[in-house]
């Protein structure tokens, strides 16, 4: 088993003090130094995905409340992924207190599938200590960059979801979109949409539908704020 030493390193590391360190001293026991598999933190594994995944969908929930089902998985799955695990968990320098078997030693060349594993072993060991509230703290803080990174990637293109965000971060406001102007005949209109945040209006746009005007809309406002350079986008249709 780990020794104090670096059973308190670790949970400073972590950031949470535990009331049962037997929960941590399991977490960070790997099935190659078990006797039989359940004396490792296999099963903590399990449950720690579990727990990460009920804390990122419930974060991606409340932060993009016009996000579709599709969206959040695709972004949900970036966040709990086993290359994101791992980068955390090498962040926090986890492995270095996991106990091995032997030939296996904790330095640069474990794979990251294991350091991955180690995280999840530890939010199910902090859910089981201090209850679901302590994990989503220990998540959130050790994880925000990869949630943020993993919305930027999906969503940089989606500006309706990224001026949202912004609005609730920066007006405490929800962005309102106005149909200004429409154009052309019924098989080929155009439609002029301006977007407003907190009573400021921002620039107008057009487009082929009110949906793709309402989007180049969002995006004027995001250049306005500083949020996105002025440079070209693709759009999928003109007028």
């Amino acid at each position: 088993m780990p020794r104090p030493a670096i059973l308190h390193t670790c949970q400073e590391s972590i950031g949470y003090c535990f009331q049962d360190v037997a929960l941590l001293k399991l977490a960070l026991h790997h099935a190659s130094s078990a006797n039989h598999r359940r004396e490792s933190n296999e099963r903590m594994e399990f449950l720690g995905d579990a727990v990460l995944g009920l804390i990122v969908c419930q974060a991606l929930y409340e932060r993009l409340p016009d996000a579709l089902e599709g969206d959040m998985t695709k972004i949900k799955s970036a966040v709990v992924s086993r290359r994101a695990c791992a980068r955390v968990a090498q962040r926090l320098r986890l492995t270095e207190g996991l106990v091995l078997g032997q030939g296996m030693d904790n330095g640069e060349l474990l794979p990251s599938s294991l350091a991955a594993g180690t995280l999840e072993a530890v939010i199910a060991a902090i859910y089981l200590d201090g209850g679901l509230e302590a994990a989503r703290q220990f998540v959130l803080r050790h994880m925000e960059d990869e949630l943020n990174a993993a919305i930027a990637s999906q969503h940089q293109f989606n500006f309706k979801s990224h001026l949202q965000q912004w609005a609730q971060r920066h007006a405490n406001a929800t962005p309102f979109y106005e149909l200004l102007d429409e154009k052309g005949p019924d098989h080929a209109k155009c439609f002029e949409v301006a977007v407003a945040v907190g009573g400021r209006q921002f620039p107008s746009a057009w487009g082929p539908n009110k949906k793709e005007a309402e989007q180049k809309a969002a995006r004027l406002a995001l250049i306005t704020v500083g949020e996105l350079p002025e440079g070209p986008f693709e759009e999928t249709a003109t007028c």
